[in-house]
């Protein structure tokens, strides 16, 4: 019935969006309509949709929004450490024992996002059909 999906992000300045989650992030630009949408991609299937919005949202009226997360490969303290010298600012690292390590970030837009660096071991302890690690 799906055939792909995508989360979509409302930004206040589509050049300034579109550098940061291509430039900043390593994020792959997949199409581009001038400043009404952009598609960026992630790895196994993340479509990052960035769309303008109607009037600046206040960052107190994100607050409860969903947060991307973006799996590692390698170890977070490296990820963040290449991203600072981009200028993202992380709130710290959350080590959550069995499930692993996450840092916290926003994009110039105040929208969550987060780095996961999973441990594999217990992750493939749980249901699903995605083993890894």
């Amino acid at each position: 019935m799906f055939a792909a999906g995508n989360v979509t992000i409302y930004v206040t300045e589509m050049e300034r969006a579109v550098r940061f989650y291509t430039e900043t992030l390593g994020l792959k630009l997949v199409y581009r309509f001038g400043d009404h949408w952009a598609s960026v991609e992630l790895g196994r299937g993340l479509t990052i949709g960035l769309h303008p919005a109607a009037q600046a949202v206040a960052a107190e009226a994100r607050k409860g929004s969903p947060s991307i997360g973006l799996e590692l490969t390698g170890r977070i303290e490296d990820a963040m450490r290449t991203l600072a010298e981009k200028g993202v600012r992380f709130s710290g690292v959350a080590d959550e024992g069995k499930a692993g390590k996450f840092a916290h970030f926003e994009d110039p837009d105040g929208n969550p996002l987060y780095l996961v660096e999973l441990n594999w071991k217990h992750v493939n302890q749980g249901q699903g059909q995605y083993p890894r690690g």
